[in-house]
């Protein structure tokens, strides 16, 4: 199993220069079962990662531009009468896909953003009082500008909580800058991405996963940062018991990733940056935005 992420890591990197761990962080995203959130500035290379992602894991891929007046039947589909068969036939949306790339989801209002709740949630939309099963696996992969800039919506708590991790690319540094500045256009080197996974083998990663052995000691120290959480004064609110089982999840990924059939604390806090952010609310007040309450989240709480 380490192998085939490991293939599929080296894959992308040839593509996203200088980033092998954000890389690796959502390939654990995907192969776990989880959604990406992918958030920085316009040009980083967050369209670029998702395309990637789904080229190198071989799953059928849609786009979507979400705008300001992009409706949930663009995304779910609709009914339209068929005149010759005298009837309503419903035409699938392009959320009927393996993966969905929703590009710059918080340029779309939030009656949209929330049309994909049930479909992240539970793989399946429900349409003119219909359920219908989404094609499996089914992966979402978001891009966001952040907040402020023009034409934005911040996304409701309730569809971040829906993303297993959120990540930002950055700047590369100098020495990857190089080498994009000299190579080939990024959507060249796009388009002699080989394949690196099935379906079946990713299906085979995911239940790995469900087996990577949690101990005790291991269970204490994720419920002590949990803890922490929800009764810090830093943060306005704690962790989820879904935030925790993504914790959990993630963290197994991680080690199934380093070759590891067991969770080691170094596992957690790896992933937990990723993980937890974007469910939890510094007070602005005390604190100022950014990772500065993680880090204490980090260091205040003891392993053992």
């Amino acid at each position: 199993m380490q192998k085939l992420i490991d293939r599929a890591a080296q894959e992308i990197g040839t593509v996203l220069l200088g980033k092998e761990r954000q890389v690796r962080l959502a390939l654990c995203c995907l192969v776990s079962g989880g959604h990406l959130l992918l958030e920085d500035l316009p040009g980083m290379g967050k369209t670029t990662l998702s395309h990637a992602l789904a080229r190198v894991l071989g799953l059928d891929y849609r786009r979507v531009q979400f705008t300001s007046d992009l409706l949930p039947g663009d995304i779910l589909g609709a009914s339209v009468f068929d005149r010759d068969a005298n009837r309503f036939q419903f035409l699938p949306g392009p959320v009927f896909t393996q993966v969905l790339l929703a590009d710059e989801i918080n340029r779309s209002t939030p009656k949209t953003q929330s049309a994909l709740l049930e479909a992240m949630a539970e793989g399946q939309v429900s349409i003119d009082g219909q359920t219908r099963a989404l094609p499996q696996p089914f992966f979402v992969i978001a891009t966001q500008n952040p907040i402020g800039q023009a034409g934005t919506y911040p996304l409701p708590e309730s569809q971040l909580d829906r993303f297993l991790m959120r990540l930002s690319l950055g700047y590369p540094d100098p020495a990857a800058e190089r080498k994009l500045l000299a190579g080939e256009e990024a959507r060249a080197r796009l388009a002699q991405l080989r394949q690196c996974m099935t379906v079946a083998q990713l299906q085979k990663v995911r239940a790995a996963v469900d087996q990577v052995h949690v101990s005790d000691a291991l269970l204490d120290y994720v419920q002590r940062l949990i803890a922490y959480t929800r009764s810090a004064p830093e943060f306005a609110f704690g962790l989820s018991p879904r935030g925790a089982l993504a914790l959990l999840r993630s963290a197994k990924a991680w080690a199934l990733a380093q070759g590891r059939g067991h969770v080691v604390p170094e596992d957690v806090q790896l992933v937990l940056p990723a993980v937890v952010e974007h469910r939890l609310h510094a007070h602005v007040e005390q604190h100022g935005e950014g990772s500065g309450p993680i880090n204490q989240l980090l260091h205040r709480v003891a392993v053992v």
